[in-house]
């Protein structure tokens, strides 16, 4: 029997079949147990899409814990493009495309995209049209998105009514990438109370691709635009959330597969009180043009700072038609000025620096100096207001001077002690600076002397007139209500010049506090030499500009109250009619202050008559704010702006019998200065303002609907030749025509 021998050839063969069976297995193995996580992380991925939730704002409150500015749920209806644009390709087949031109490095280019507003025109429109949803929107911006910012849901409308969102929620719209959005907005919870302090919020200027590029869509924060909110802003702002959505077979949106929450940013508590916030901007709403400054000069807290005419901030939320920002700008009254910050000729408020600076000079407390109507420096004859009342007030010492406001006794003052003395005691009370409070459009003044004026003008020499006219207040000098504030407090004080403060604390979702800005001292009148003798002196001499006859501002008396303050008026010419600027400041009480005020008046007659009265029924109501009589706050509208000349204001109180004048300065300020001083015309950057609908798209009940599904066009599967051979293609596969886009 012959002995079976195996075919090496078939050994072989079997040899490399079984290694390549071990091979597959331990491939296998490989990717089913080794790699099974790695692919069940791609698969998610990819049926999986993560939208990013905005975070949520923290509150801004007053120092008492009253809210001012808070959430309020916003809807709003969102376009996904890349969503819609594959539900389109799903639906239809094929996409219609347009050409349109760029600059890639340098050199014009001419590409094609799919035509976004076309397919929102076709598929879209008309089923929100059926449901009476569609509105007018602005193409070009679509058009933008989808090319630069894809992954940001384009808003196609925000802020849904009820009666819109009912519709929503009702019908079942069957769009792809159709999408209702819950968004926090601002609320601004008293109206235009404090716009000028509050601010506003919008969208970003720019979101970087770095930061977009971590999700699949992302819903952008609001930013602050202004003031506190801009201020603030990185304690405001929250941690965003997620929102993961699940991906069905088809590649479409069906559910939410988990979610992480956002949290909410800290809350920003004011040194404000909204209770004399609101005291004062009602007291102002007797004049057009005007600010008011309440300070606490035993530590520069900010109690109360307004201003008028006003604004509303609710109307930013969430944007603002063209039309309603361009009246806001267009405006001759400024609403959107803070004017609160903005600077402005002092008149003779300014005599109280100045009388600090003769002090601090040397000049002796018992000195006088004589009005005869006037005072002449060189070829200029400098007037006393009371000269164009026939008068002069003779021999006066600093107390008196104060009280009556003479000009002549401070022109020789003011040169008696000097421009460099003036400028260092300015500077230590903060005049010609900022106040550091990070506010927009806030103007530093003017704080002049001879090396400004060298700066400004080389040609012109520093004078004794330049000086004269810095000592009342006029010349060059300019300065804020602010300021002027805290000067006012610093005499009430005793001589602490304070930096003003506005923001009191901030405080995390927890109650904990997280920061809270110290007290700054800016300097102390001491540290100049001045003794409190010094400094009573000049006390006292407001004391009796308020209370004793012949004072300038008697309609500052409060009942049982000891008001001392300083009545300022400086001559402005608007459209060739007279337009005066008219100060008051003032503290009280009088041997312990806990107040200190400054109100400013713009097309007014004279600070005792106007501004004077003004202060009187802010501090009142304040002093009545400690016996437990508060205003019951409410909703306010916006302060309208007017230009009619204010003669004089009493809110119906009883004007006192005593004799006195109400002084009004007769010079008037340089032609560079007289048309607003350091006023501006807006505080801080635009906010989100409404694009206006184009033709492309406006809401048609009569376009052409979009063209039938293709599954429809379909009557049967195409054959192996028909795939195959170009004659079996049918004239409706053809691609869609390209349409080269508008120009603009």
């Amino acid at each position: 029997m012959k002995r079976f021998r195996p075919d090496l050839r078939v050994l072989f063969a079997g040899f490399l079949m079984l290694l390549a069976l071990c091979a597959v297995a331990i491939r296998l193995y490989w990717v089913q147990v080794r790699l099974h996580d790695e692919y069940v992380k791609r698969i998610r991925g990819k049926s999986e899409v993560t939208v990013r939730i905005p975070s949520i704002r923290g509150d801004i409150r007053d120092r008492n814990d009253l809210v001012l500015v808070t959430n309020r749920a916003s809807y709003d209806v969102d376009f996904y493009l890349p969503e819609m644009v594959r539900g389109y390709r799903e639906r239809y087949g094929e996409l219609p495309l347009v050409e349109y031109r760029t600059t890639v490095r340098g050199m014009p280019q001419d590409r094609e995209e799919p035509d976004i507003v076309g397919i929102v025109n076709e598929a879209v429109l008309p089923r929100l049209d059926q449901l009476q949803l569609a509105h007018p929107y602005n193409s070009r911006r679509l058009r933008l998105q989808y090319r630069t910012n894809t992954e940001v849901p384009f808003t196609y409308l925000e802020d849904l009514d009820h009666a819109t969102l009912a519709r929503f929620a009702e019908n079942d719209l069957g769009l792809p990438g159709v999408e209702l959005a819950l968004r926090p907005a601002r609320r601004y919870v008293y109206g235009s109370l404090a716009a000028h302090i509050l601010g506003y919020v919008g969208a970003p200027e720019k979101i970087e691709r770095s930061e977009g590029a971590k999700f699949d869509y992302y819903q952008a924060d609001v930013e602050g635009k202004a003031e506190v909110e801009q201020i603030m802003d990185a304690y405001l702002r929250g941690t965003p959330g997620v929102r993961v959505m699940r991906k069905n077979a088809k590649g479409r949106i069906d559910g939410v597969a988990r979610v992480e929450p956002p949290k909410q940013g800290a809350n920003v508590h004011l040194t404000i009180d909204a209770r004399l916030q609101f005291i004062a901007e009602q007291a102002l709403r007797a004049v057009g043009r005007g600010a008011a400054v309440v300070v606490d000069p035993r530590n520069g807290d900010i109690l109360a700072m307004a201003s008028v005419p006003s604004f509303d901030p609710n109307q930013f939320i969430p944007s603002i038609s063209a039309a309603d920002w361009g009246a806001l700008n267009d405006d001759p009254t400024n609403p959107l000025t803070n004017r609160a910050t903005s600077a402005y000729a002092p008149g003779s408020t300014y005599k109280i620096p100045i009388a600090l600076a003769g002090l601090k000079k040397g000049i002796k407390a018992g000195s006088t100096f004589t009005c005869s109507g006037g005072v002449q420096y060189g070829n200029h004859y400098m007037k006393c207001w009371i000269a164009d009342k026939g008068g002069s007030h003779g021999r006066l010492g600093l107390s008196e001077a104060i009280k009556v406001s003479c000009n002549a006794f401070f022109y020789q003052y003011g040169n008696a002690c000097g421009i460099d003395s003036i400028v260092q005691v300015g500077h230590l009370l903060g005049l010609g600076e900022k106040s550091e409070l990070g506010l927009a459009g806030e103007n530093p003044g003017i704080l002049p002397g001879p090396e400004w004026l060298a700066m400004m003008n080389p040609l012109e020499r520093w004078s004794q007139g330049h000086t004269a006219n810095v000592a009342i207040g006029q010349g060059y000098v300019l300065a804020s209500p602010l300021q002027m504030a805290m000067i006012a407090a610093t005499v009430a004080n005793g001589g602490i010049s304070y930096y003003p403060r506005l923001i009191d604390r901030v405080v995390n979702q927890q109650g904990a506090v997280i920061y809270r800005p110290p007290v700054r001292e800016r300097g102390n009148l001491r540290d100049l030499g001045l003794s409190d003798q010094q400094i009573e002196l000049v006390r006292r001499g407001m004391w009796k500009v308020v209370n004793e006859d012949g004072g300038t501002a008697k309609r500052a008396r409060i009942k049982d109250v000891e008001v001392s303050g300083k009545t300022g008026t400086a001559q402005f010419w608007r459209d060739n009619k007279k337009d005066n600027h008219t100060w008051f400041i003032c503290f009280a009480p009088y041997e312990t202050p806990r107040y200190a005020v400054c109100v400013f008046v713009q097309g007014a007659k004279a600070g005792g008559l106007v501004s004077a009265p003004i202060a009187a029924k802010i501090l009142e109501e304040a002093l009545a704010l400690e016996q437990g009589t508060a205003p019951e706050l409410a909703l306010l509208a916006p302060a309208p702006g007017r230009f009619d000349f204010i003669t004089e204001v009493n809110f119906g109180r009883e004007i006192p019998a005593a004799l006195g004048t109400d002084e009004e300065t007769s010079d008037t300020v340089p032609a560079a200065l007289a048309a607003g001083g350091g006023e501006g015309a807006r505080t801080a950057a635009a906010p989100n303002i409404k694009p206006e609908a184009d033709e492309q798209g406006r809401v048609d009940s009569r376009r052409k609907p979009a063209r039938r599904p293709a599954a429809e066009n379909e009557t049967k599967k195409p054959g192996l030749l028909q795939r195959l051979l170009p004659f079996g293609k049918k004239r409706d596969d053809a691609p869609r025509k390209r349409e080269r886009e508008r120009p603009r």
